[in-house]
C-alpha cells in the first residue's frame, strides 16, 4: 500500500493524513476522451491493433494516482446502452452514432491494464457506470472517505459536496479542472445539489435531452434561485412572462423527464463497496507482459517510477564495499574472485560504437565482499593485475549489457573473457517482447529484491552507506550493488533458461554474438564523404525539381509538407478520391498517396511523391555525414534486444534503411568504400533464405524440389499453381505466385496478397486456394503452427527461440486474429534471424583460424559485407560461401550469392 499523503494542492480537509481517499473514474468516458485526444493513426502495435484509448486513459490513471495518492480506487463501466433510462425515455442518447471501428476492443484492453494493476471494473446490467460512481461516492462519504470522481460526464457535478471532488477533463485527459462545490457554483452558477435542475432546462445534448428552447444556463439559474427549485418553479411556470415563460410550459413534460432521466443512482445493490475498494500491488508479472504486447514503454516508466514500493521486494543485498587501494587489487581478487566463483562486474563510463573511455569497475562476490577501482589513477601492477583477471576464462563473470562496457575496455587495451552471462541478453530470451530490460526492475521481478542494501530494510536506504567516508560518490556504490545484483539474477534467469532448453542461445549464439558485433562496430565502415556531399547537393536539386513541377501543376506554390494545404488541393481542389479519414482530416502518408497515384496517376501526385522521397534520400546523406567519424568511417551500434523475432537492429545510423529498391537509393551505397591497406569489399547474401525455410519446416515435397531442381524458384512454383510449363510462366504469372511465396512467410492473408498485388478479392482467394492446392505441406504447416502456438501459447525457431503469444486466446477477436498473423510470421522471421547469426559466428570464428587479414564489417538483413585485404579475395569468398551455406542444415540446399566491387553498391549481385 502506497504511504504517501495526498498532494498538497487538493481541498482535503485537515485530517487527510489519516482519512482514506477514494478515486473512482468513468471507465467509457475516460476512455472516449482519450480516443479523440489522442490521434489514432500514432497509437498501433506492431500488429496492427490500436492503441490510443487504452494509452490515453492508462497515462490519465497513471497521472492521477502519482498526483491524488489515493487509498482506494475503482473504474465504472456501461454494460450497453440498453439502460431504465432508455426504456423511460427511447431517445436517451439515441443521437450517438455507433463507435469508431478504431475503438472498438480498445475498453476491453483497458480492462485487461487495470486487471494487471489490480483495480476493481464495477459493471451493472441496466444501469450507467454514473449511478454506479454515485452510489460508491455515496457511500464512501457516509463512511468518512474523501471522494475523487474523474469523468468527463457533465451529471457527475451533481454528486460534488465538502467530501466529493470531480476531475473534470478540460482538454484531453492531461488536464483536469477540480471540480469543489465552490468550483461548480461558479461555473454553472448554482451549487452541485441544483445542477441538475439547472440541466433539466437547458437540456443535455450528449444524453439527446432537448432543453427548453430559449433559455440558457443564465435565465435557468435566475429562475431556480428566485422559485427555490425546479419544482416550486414548474408550479408557477404560469408567472413566467414573455417567449421564454410560454416555452417553459410548452415543454414541462420534457423538463420533467429531464430531471428523472438525470438524476443519479446513489442505492445500487452492487458487488463491491468502498472498503473493497482498497488499492492493491500490481500484479509485476502480468503488468510487464500486456505492456509488452500493447508496446507501452513509456508508460512502463512512469509506472514504475510511480510506485517503486508496490514491488514487493523481500529486501535489499547484503554487502561490504570498500574502494580498492593503491596495491590490494590483486590481493582482492585472488580471495574474492577466484576461479571458478562467479563474480559480478559493473563498468562505470563512457561509450559508444568505436570508442571508449572506462572510469571505474566495480566487482562484487558471493560472499558479500565488494570493491571498486578508480581506473584512471590504477598502479602499474593493480592495472596488470585486474587486465590478467578481466581476460582470464577460468575467472566467470555475469554483467548486464555487457556491449559498450566491451568496447570500452577494449579502448583501455583489455580483454574480457570468462562472461557467462549478461543478464539484458538473457532476459531479452526468456521476454522477447519486451521493450527495455533494466537491472532494476529485472532484480525485482526475478529476485524480490531492490538495488539498495539490506543493512537498514528501507527502500530509501543510500547506496553512499557503503563508507565511512560520505564524501564517497555514491555511483560507486551503486555500481557495486549492481555487480552483486547480476549475480543472483543471472543464477535465477539460467534456471529459467534451462527450464526451457533455452541455455544454448545465450551461451552458444547471442553471449559470443555480442562480442561479434562489438567488432563491427569498432571496425565500423569507410565512408567517401566526397561522394556523399556530391550526393547531397544532387538531391537538393531533385527537391527543388519535384516542388517546382508540382507548383507547375496547381499554379502556385503550396507548402508541400504541410497536411492541411495537401487536403485542401487533393480533394478539394482536384477533386480525388477522399482517403482514409483521420481526426485532423484525410490522411496524407506516404502509402495513403501511393495509392491514389496508382489509382489516379495525376502529375502533382507523381511530382508530391517524388518531392518527399527525394527528400528523405536527402535525410538519409544528411545522417550518414553526420555519423561519420575521425577515422573517416561510421560506426553503427548493433542492438540484440529489441526485435522480438530475434532479428539484428542498427542504429546510429541505422544502415537497415539504406535504401535499395532504386536505382537512386543504391547510388548511397557507393560511399560505403574499401578503407586504407583494403582493396575492396564483399557482399555475401542469402537467396530466398525464407522460402527456403519454408520449404524445410513444412516439408512439403513441392516446395523442396522446387528449389532442389536448379531452375528459378518462383518460376518452378507458378508453373505449378497456374498448371503451365515453366517456359509458358510470364512475368504477371511470377510476380504474383513471388508476392504468394513471400507473403506466406510473412503471415499474410488474402486481404494483405489483394492489397499487395491490387486485385479483386476473389482473385486472390483464388490464388491462395491455387497455391496451398499445390503445396498442402505449406497448408497444413501453417495451420498447425497456429493449433500447437494455441496450445503452448508461443512459437519456436529452428534453434528454439521462442515468440510467446498469449493473445491467440484472447476473446478479443482483433487481438486474437493478430496474434495468428504473429505466430505464421514468427518462426520462419526468427529462423532467418538464427541462420545469419550462427553464419556470422562461423565466418568470424574461421577468418580468425585462417589468418586472413579480411575482416566481417556489417550484417544487414540477410546480407554480411566484408572489407577483403589484397590477394585474398579468393580465399575469402571460399571461406564464406562454405560457413553461409552450412551454418544450419536444411533439407533445401542454401545459395549464397557474393559479390566482390569497389564499393558496396558494385559489390551487390
Amino acid at each position: 500500500m502506497p504511504t504517501s499523503q495526498p498532494s498538497p494542492t487538493d481541498d482535503s480537509t485537515s485530517d487527510a493524513t489519516t482519512r482514506p481517499r477514494l478515486l473512482l473514474l468513468d471507465g467509457h468516458s475516460v476512455a472516449y476522451r482519450a480516443f479523440y485526444a489522442l490521434p489514432v493513426e500514432n497509437f498501433a502495435t506492431q500488429t496492427g491493433q490500436h492503441t490510443n484509448a487504452v494509452f490515453g486513459f492508462t497515462s490519465m490513471l497513471i497521472n492521477v494516482l502519482r498526483d491524488e495518492v489515493p487509498t482506494h480506487v475503482g473504474v465504472a463501466f456501461d454494460v450497453s446502452r440498453q439502460t431504465f433510462r432508455t426504456e423511460a425515455f427511447p431517445e436517451y442518447k439515441a443521437q450517438r452514432s455507433a463507435s469508431p471501428d478504431e475503438f472498438r476492443g480498445q475498453v476491453s484492453l483497458i480492462k485487461e491494464v487495470l486487471a494487471a494493476l489490480n483495480i476493481p471494473a464495477v459493471e451493472l446490467e441496466g444501469f450507467e457506470a454514473d449511478d454506479i460512481i454515485a452510489t460508491l461516492s455515496t457511500q464512501a462519504a457516509d463512511q468518512g472517505m474523501e471522494v475523487l470522481i474523474c469523468s468527463g460526464d457533465r451529471d457527475a457535478m451533481q454528486l460534488v459536496n465538502p467530501q466529493v471532488t470531480v476531475l473534470y477533463p478540460r482538454k484531453g485527459v492531461s488536464d483536469l479542472a477540480r471540480m469543489t462545490p465552490d468550483a461548480v457554483a461558479e461555473k454553472y452558477l448554482v451549487p452541485p445539489e441544483v445542477y441538475p435542475e439547472l440541466a433539466a432546462l437547458v437540456g443535455e445534448s450528449s444524453d439527446n435531452l432537448p432543453g427548453v428552447p430559449k433559455v440558457g444556463p443564465k435565465t435557468a439559474a435566475k429562475w431556480l434561485k428566485e422559485y427555490e427549485g425546479l419544482d416550486n418553479l414548474l408550479d408557477h411556470a404560469d408567472q413566467i412572462k414573455g417567449v421564454a415563460g410560454q416555452n417553459l410550459r410548452d415543454n414541462i413534460e420534457q423538463v420533467r423527464m429531464n430531471r428523472r432521466l438525470n438524476a443519479l443512482v446513489t442505492d445500487l445493490d452492487l458487488p463491491l463497496g468502498p472498503q473493497d475498494l482498497t488499492r492493491q500491488m500490481w500484479d509485476r508479472q502480468a503488468t510487464h507482459e500486456l505492456f509488452d504486447a500493447l508496446e507501452f514503454r513509456v508508460l512502463r516508466e512512469r509506472l514504475l517510477e510511480l510506485t517503486p514500493e508496490e514491488a514487493e521486494p523481500e529486501g535489499g543485498f547484503e554487502l561490504t564495499g570498500e574502494r580498492l587501494a593503491a596495491g590490494t587489487v590483486a590481493g582482492w581478487l585472488a580471495e574474492h574472485a577466484p576461479a571458478g566463483a562467479v563474480t559480478g562486474v559493473d563498468v562505470l563510463g563512457h561509450w559508444g560504437s568505436g570508442t571508449g573511455d572506462p572510469t571505474a569497475i566495480a566487482l562484487a562476490s558471493t560472499d558479500g565482499a565488494a570493491g571498486w577501482v578508480d581506473v584512471t589513477e590504477l598502479a602499474p601492477a593493480d592495472e596488470d593485475a585486474l587486465a590478467d583477471w578481466l581476460a582470464d576464462p577460468g575467472r566467470p563473470k555475469a554483467m548486464h549489457s555487457a556491449k559498450g562496457p566491451l568496447l570500452a575496455l577494449w579502448e583501455r587495451g583489455w580483454e574480457l573473457a570468462g562472461l557467462i552471462s549478461d543478464t539484458e541478453l538473457a532476459a531479452y530470451i526468456l521476454m522477447p517482447d519486451q521493450r527495455t530490460y533494466d537491472l532494476a526492475d529485472l532484480t525485482v521481478r526475478y529476485l524480490k529484491r531492490e538495488l539498495r542494501l539490506e543493512e537498514d530494510g528501507g527502500a530509501g536506504s543510500e547506496p553512499a552507506t557503503l563508507f565511512d567516508d560520505p564524501a564517497h560518490d555514491p555511483t560507486h556504490a551503486s555500481a557495486m550493488i549492481r555487480a552483486r545484483a547480476v549475480i543472483d539474477l543471472a543464477e535465477a534467469m539460467q534456471t529459467e533458461l534451462a527450464d526451457r532448453s533455452q541455455e544454448h542461445l545465450l551461451t552458444d549464439i547471442e553471449l559470443p554474438l555480442q562480442q561479434t558485433l562489438a567488432r563491427m562496430e569498432r571496425l565500423g565502415v569507410a565512408i567517401d564523404t566526397d561522394h556523399l556531399e556530391q550526393l547531397e547537393s544532387h538531391f537538393d536539386a531533385r527537391v527543388t525539381e519535384a516542388a517546382d513541377a508540382a507548383y507547375a501543376v496547381l499554379g502556385k506554390e503550396i507548402n508541400l509538407g504541410s497536411p492541411k494545404q495537401l487536403q485542401v488541393v487533393l480533394f478539394d481542389e482536384l477533386g480525388l478520391k477522399k482517403t482514409r479519414r483521420t481526426k485532423s482530416g484525410y490522411t496524407t502518408d506516404a502509402a495513403a498517396l501511393q495509392q491514389l497515384y496508382a489509382d489516379t496517376e495525376h502529375p502533382f501526385l507523381a511530382h508530391l511523391l517524388a518531392h518527399r522521397d527525394n527528400i528523405k534520400l536527402r535525410q538519409t546523406i544528411e545522417g550518414l555525414l553526420k555519423a561519420v567519424a575521425d577515422d573517416g568511417r561510421v560506426h553503427t551500434t548493433y542492438l540484440q534486444t529489441i526485435a522480438a523475432t530475434g532479428r539484428l537492429s542498427s542504429t546510429d545510423p541505422n544502415l537497415q534503411n539504406i535504401p535499395i529498391r532504386t536505382e537512386e537509393g543504391r547510388r548511397i551505397r557507393e560511399a560505403f568504400v574499401p578503407g586504407p591497406r583494403f582493396e575492396s569489399l564483399m557482399s555475401a547474401d542469402y537467396s530466398q533464405i525464407e522460402m527456403r525455410l519454408m520449404a524445410h519446416m513444412s516439408g512439403d515435397e513441392g516446395l523442396i524440389e522446387a528449389f532442389r531442381s536448379g531452375t528459378d524458384f518462383h518460376t518452378v512454383t507458378a508453373s505449378r499453381v497456374f498448371g503451365v510449363d515453366p517456359s509458358e510462366v510470364t512475368s504477371d504469372m511470377r510476380s504474383k505466385v513471388k508476392a504468394m511465396n513471400y507473403g506466406l512467410a510473412y503471415g499474410q492473408t488474402v486481404w494483405g496478397l489483394r492489397n499487395n498485388l491490387r486485385i479483386s478479392a476473389e482473385e486472390a482467394q483464388s490464388l491462395m486456394d491455387g497455391y496451398f492446392e499445390r503445396f498442402g505441406g505449406v497448408r497444413e504447416y501453417l495451420a498447425d503452427i497456429v493449433k500447437q502456438a494455441r496450445r503452448s501459447e508461443y512459437t519456436e525457431t529452428i534453434l528454439g527461440r521462442r515468440r510467446y503469444l498469449p493473445d491467440l486466446m484472447s476473446s478479443n477477436r482483433q487481438r486474437r486474429e493478430n496474434a495468428e498473423r504473429m505466430a505464421l510470421n514468427a518462426p520462419i522471421q526468427g529462423s532467418a534471424a538464427d541462420v545469419i547469426k550462427v553464419a556470422m559466428l562461423d565466418v568470424e570464428s574461421a577468418l580468425a583460424a585462417s589468418g586472413l587479414k579480411s575482416r566481417m564489417l556489417l550484417q544487414i538483413h540477410d546480407e554480411l559485407l566484408f572489407e577483403v585485404a589484397p590477394g585474398e579475395e579468393e580465399q575469402l569468398g571460399e571461406l564464406v560461401h562454405e560457413k553461409m551455406e552450412n551454418a544450419v542444415d536444411l533439407a533445401v540446399p542454401m545459395d549464397v550469392s557474393i559479390g566482390i566491387g569497389e564499393n558496396w553498391h558494385a559489390a551487390a549481385h
